[in-house]
């Protein structure tokens, strides 16, 4: 697509990426409500009301044969039981960070996360790492370890939210499977875990659904608040550039780190400011290398 002769598209295209990043961005302002549960149970009943969400949209554009096609494929559906197991672990940490109280490391793992998938298409799929991606590749690690230096610990959320990510999107290029079709079978995949673990805690009594129509709503409205984004992502997607869309994926991280220091009144020290800034020039120049290197292939 020629973005300059489609400017109506483009707009389009750019308000879809703004929506779907925004939405991510702004994420931790809904997983906050669930204080009173924990990230295990927002997990599953993100699962399965996202099930119920992507099954509605499936009928609705009769796509549900492509379900059908997938399950009937054993390669492909084991390829997907994996992703949708990284999925799941990228989910419950993403939760569990923001509701014990670490939204600025959240927003430094996605910062990470394009540089960790750079890594591991070198690592994995023998890409070649251009000299600007070695160099911001070096600067996230010197981001990162300067970070553990100073505090003796790791940030395994950030670490782990940009790896299981970046692992996901790496496996979702070798399955050849559409976005939302994929989403749809990873979560039927998983929702059989999630709903024997939702009905033991509810008859036990340690659930939370049905303890209010608030939270009850809030636990639905979990689907949508993960479905939606994904559409709106998948339409930018279908009109944009990746390279235009690829500005965007730092909307959702500048917003949760916005949310983490000034709303929640996180901590952010100079050490922070430290490993942030090199993340930051680390994407600063893997951008730059990226534009020039399909400036030139053009």
């Amino acid at each position: 697509m020629n973005e300059s002769s489609q400017p109506s598209t483009v707009r389009a295209g750019s308000l879809y990426a703004v929506l779907a990043y925004g939405a991510w961005g702004l994420l931790p302002i809904y997983w906050k409500f669930f204080q009173q549960s924990s990230p295990v149970e927002v997990l599953c009943h993100r699962m399965i009301w996202s099930l119920v969400f992507l099954t509605g949209i499936l009928l609705v554009q009769r796509r549900q044969p492509e379900v059908g096609v997938l399950l009937r494929s054993p390669k492909t559906w084991r390829l997907l039981l994996v992703t949708a197991t990284l999925l799941t672990c990228n989910w419950g940490l993403y939760i569990y960070g923001v509701n014990s109280d670490r939204v600025v490391e959240t927003s430094l793992g996605y910062f990470i996360n394009p540089l960790v998938t750079v890594l591991l298409g070198f690592v994995f799929l023998r890409e070649r790492l251009l000299r600007g991606q070695q160099i911001a590749v070096g600067l996230a690690a010197i981001g990162v370890g300067y970070f553990v230096w100073q505090f003796g610990a790791v940030p395994w959320i950030a670490l782990g939210l940009a790896f299981t990510f970046a692992f996901y999107g790496l496996l979702r290029k070798v399955v050849a499977v559409a976005p939302l079709v994929g989403l749809a079978v990873e979560t039927l995949l998983i929702t059989p875990l999630a709903l024997m673990a939702v009905s033991y805690w509810q008859v036990t009594g340690v659930g939370h659904f049905g303890e209010s129509v608030g939270l009850s709503l809030l636990f639905i409205g979990a689907g949508v608040m993960t479905s939606m984004p994904l559409l709106w992502f998948n339409n930018a997607a279908k009109r944009l550039r990746l390279s235009t869309l690829g500005f965007f994926q730092y909307v959702a991280p500048s917003i949760q780190l916005m949310l983490g220091v000034f709303l929640y009144r996180e901590p952010f020290t100079p050490t922070h400011l430290v490993t942030f800034g090199c993340i930051w020039m680390a994407l600063a120049i893997y951008s730059a290398t990226s534009l020039m290197q399909r400036s030139r292939s053009v």
